[in-house]
Formats: C-alpha cells, structure tokens, sequence
C-alpha cells in the first residue's frame, strides 16, 4: 500500500469516527429535549386532574361563579386538546390567570377559605405550579444545549445531513410580558 492510500484510509476512518461521535451528541440532546417536554407535560396533567376537583370544591360554596367556573373548565379542555408547544403556553398562562380567580373566590366565601379539602387543593396546585417552573427551566436549558449543539460549525453539517432541526423554546407571551400595574391605596 501506498503512503497516500493509507493516510486516505486514517482521514476516511477519523472523519466517520468524528460524524458517529456528533451524530450521537446529537441524539442524547434531542432525546433531553424530549424528555424535558414529557415533564412538563406530567405536571400539565397533574394540573388538569387538579382542576376538576377544584372547581367542583368551589360549586358547593360558590355556585353562582358560572362565569369563573366556566372559563377554568373551558381553558383546561383547551389545554388538553392542545398539540402545539407555544400555543400550549399561551392557553397554560391563561388557565392560571382563570385558577388565580378561582383562588380569589375564597376571599368573598368564608365557608370556602375555611374548606380543608379547597385548601389542600390549594395547595396541590401550588406544589404543581413549582414543579411546572422547574421543568419549563430545564426544558429551556435543553432546548437551548440541542440548539447550539445543531448550529455549531462544523457539527452543524451533521446536524443538516441526518436532518435535526431546531426546537421552540417554552416562552411567555406578550401578555405574561407585560408590566404588572400595581395600585397603592
């Protein structure tokens, strides 16, 4: 053999070396990401199994709150029928808005803010709600690694052949954006 063919050879074998070693990075960040959304979609679920029972909490001591009530039931059908990721964000921002309602209701009720199974499912939700924030920082840090992982040169050229594209970060929407107006008496 030729010092040509043999120095093709080492070049062939460590350039098929590099792209199985970057095609496997690239795998295990995109299987993160996916595991990273199946965490939030287990706390989503936990929230959704939450809100029924909630709703109904309130029923017994607020009934005539048909409009709250409603739009909790309403926005959580939606959620859950949900299959795209932003749009996913944007109905979760608005049933939290619909439960921090729900949850204002107990200040006009007595019998409700004295309720132990209302507060406990109070306080399920709160401990959802940590949960929720956790996995949406995590997934958004497994987002962003898969990401820079696909659009790093020469890893990118990788990424292109065997066609990883970028994923959507979990992000606020405009509304959730905006600045809180805060009245002082």
């Amino acid at each position: 053999m030729t010092l040509a063919i043999l120095l093709s050879l080492c070049i062939l074998a460590l350039l098929s070396g590099w792209t199985v070693v970057v095609f496997n990075r690239l795998v295990r960040l995109r299987n993160q990401v996916r595991t990273a959304w199946a965490d939030i979609d287990v706390q989503l679920i936990r929230r959704h199994d939450l809100v029924p029972q909630l709703v109904n909490a309130v029923k017994a001591y607020a009934g005539h709150e048909a409009a709250v009530l409603e739009a909790v039931t309403r926005l959580r059908t939606q959620a859950l029928s949900e299959q795209s990721r932003s749009q996913l964000a944007a109905v979760e921002h608005s049933l939290e808005q619909a439960l921090g309602r729900l949850f204002a209701l107990k200040e006009a009720y007595p019998d409700l803010k004295a309720s132990e199974n209302f507060m406990q499912l109070q306080r399920d939700l709160v401990e959802v709600e940590e949960q929720l924030q956790y996995a949406r920082r995590f997934y958004n840090g497994a987002v962003r690694d898969y990401n820079d992982a696909t659009q790093r040169f020469p890893d990118l050229a990788v990424a292109r052949i065997a066609g990883f594209g970028a994923e959507d970060f979990f992000e606020a929407g405009e509304a959730q954006r905006a600045a809180v107006h805060v009245e002082l008496p």
